[in-house]
């Protein structure tokens, strides 16, 4: 799959990258995102006895 290139400010470059179908072109699990969100935010949570 190719995609264009674009700078910070949202521009096109003009440019094309090749993606991997393999890698981007998936049907996305929805739950196994959640549980990734849900674990970092609750990482994010984490302190010390002092801060509880």
């Amino acid at each position: 799959m190719k995609v264009a290139v674009r700078d910070i400010t949202g521009k096109d470059t003009g440019r094309k990258a090749e993606l991997s179908d393999d890698v981007f072109k998936i049907e996305p699990n929805e739950h196994a995102i959640y549980l990734d969100v849900k674990q970092y935010l609750a990482h994010q949570r984490q302190g010390t006895h002092k801060s509880k």
